[in-house]
């Protein structure tokens, strides 16, 4: 059975290309953000078609989301994490260890507003940028999508959200 999830972070509170996002890509399956949600899980949530897999970050101050978790979609173990707590603005090497020690498959994350996709045979790392603030080259809102085909099997798409 084919299953479409959306994965974003560092909304920040400003939500408007969430819900574009959200209509561009329907229907989904599952919606993930990874951190820095700043008091709108409910419009978040509730604004999702589908179930909604949410982890805090270093701005939801206020929340009482936890600031990691482990999911298991399809026939991956799946950590969520802001990633702040790995330094993950600093590069990837302490978020590869943690997720080698707990034995997950694929990391989503945030904190840096940059998208990163890296898939190894024994590890996808994945951050799907900023829909609000983006860093990056171009500073293009961006968010990622996970497709898991007939087999089981996954694919992944950083995507930009045109102006």
């Amino acid at each position: 059975m084919r299953k479409k999830i959306l994965i974003v972070s560092d909304t920040h509170q400003r939500n408007e290309n969430y819900f574009k996002v959200l209509k561009l890509e329907a229907p989904l399956d599952l919606v993930i953000h990874c951190g820095d949600i700043e008091g709108s899980e409910y419009a978040i949530s509730s604004a999702a078609d589908c179930p909604v897999e949410m982890v805090g970050g270093n701005n939801d101050y206020f929340s009482d989301l936890a600031y990691e978790r482990e999911i298991r979609i399809g026939k991956y173990r799946v950590w969520l994490t802001h990633g702040n707590t790995h330094y993950v603005s600093t590069g990837y090497d302490i978020l590869r260890q943690e997720a080698r020690l707990k034995g997950v498959d694929m990391v989503f994350f945030g904190h840096t507003h940059r998208p990163f996709l890296e898939i190894t045979s024994t590890l996808t790392l994945l951050n799907p940028g900023s829909l609000s603030y983006p860093r990056q080259e171009g500073k293009q809102p961006s968010y990622a999508i996970m497709e898991i085909d007939e087999k089981g099997e996954t694919h992944f798409k950083i995507k930009y959200l045109q102006s």
